[in-house]
């Protein structure tokens, strides 16, 4: 990508699928999705690209790593079609959410350490605190569905009480922190089946030991999304400068 962006260099889609490799109908895929300017045109319709078009390739696949496919593709979208502020609005929130996945890990690591210092305390002699709270509003700070909760309820990583009056689902602060760590292995990847003994582990006090891989693991991966942040940033900017 050393030449002159300016240069006027025309580049047919199997160029610029060969040099990124991709499939030349995954770039015209991508075209038609707004993640490329639109192509010129021959005079018999074939698609001319520019190293331009490269560029705004090389961009998105950047940032798919860091943001995601629908995040990335939102941002070209924006930037195509000047609105570049909606784009930097993108970049926000999905750095907001990556914080708020080490703000959420750094709780869950605190809980289990605090959980590790006590001694056998059985889930089911627990009784319901004054803390307690029921389906729709765990659901709500998780920012999950009350049928997800219903989901973990049946692989058992919830175990909520129901109430005898009203039979709602009454989930204590015990309950709380198993959906709390349940949902953040899910974000870290991990199925339900793989869930269950580790949320059993801490529920007899295991202590962290039994989850330090997992969360290592998560950790590992927050650092390689936040490095793959840079460098998308890094390939939009270029890619900014060359269309201004």
């Amino acid at each position: 990508m050393g030449q002159n962006l300016q240069n006027g260099e025309k580049l047919r889609p199997v160029d610029l699928a060969r040099r990124h490799g991709l499939s030349t109908q995954a770039v015209r895929n991508y075209e038609a999705a707004g993640i490329l300017p639109a192509a010129d045109r021959t005079a018999a319709g074939y698609r001319t690209y520019t190293p331009l078009h490269a560029r705004a390739l090389r961009a998105f696949l950047a940032l798919v790593p860091g943001h995601g496919h629908p995040t990335a593709t939102a941002i070209m979208q924006a930037v195509n079609r000047g609105a570049a502020d909606e784009a930097f609005r993108l970049i926000d929130e999905s750095h907001a959410r990556s914080l708020d996945d080490r703000r959420t890990l750094q709780a869950v690591e605190r809980a289990l350490r605090g959980l590790s210092r006590r001694t056998g305390a059985a889930h089911d002699a627990a009784p319901i605190r004054p803390g307690r709270t029921f389906i729709g509003p765990l659901a709500e700070e998780l920012g999950v569905r009350p049928a997800t909760l219903r989901k973990w309820e049946d692989a058992g990583l919830v175990r909520p009480r129901r109430d005898p009056v009203t039979g709602y689902r009454v989930y204590d602060e015990s309950d709380v922190r198993d959906a709390r760590l349940a949902h953040q292995l899910r974000r870290g990847g991990y199925l339900l089946e793989q869930i269950a003994p580790l949320i059993q582990q801490v529920r007899t006090a295991g202590g962290l030991e039994p989850l330090e891989d997992a969360l290592r693991d998560w950790r590992d991966r927050l650092s390689a999304r936040s490095r793959a942040m840079l460098t998308g940033a890094a390939e939009l900017e270029a890619y900014l400068r060359a269309r201004a």
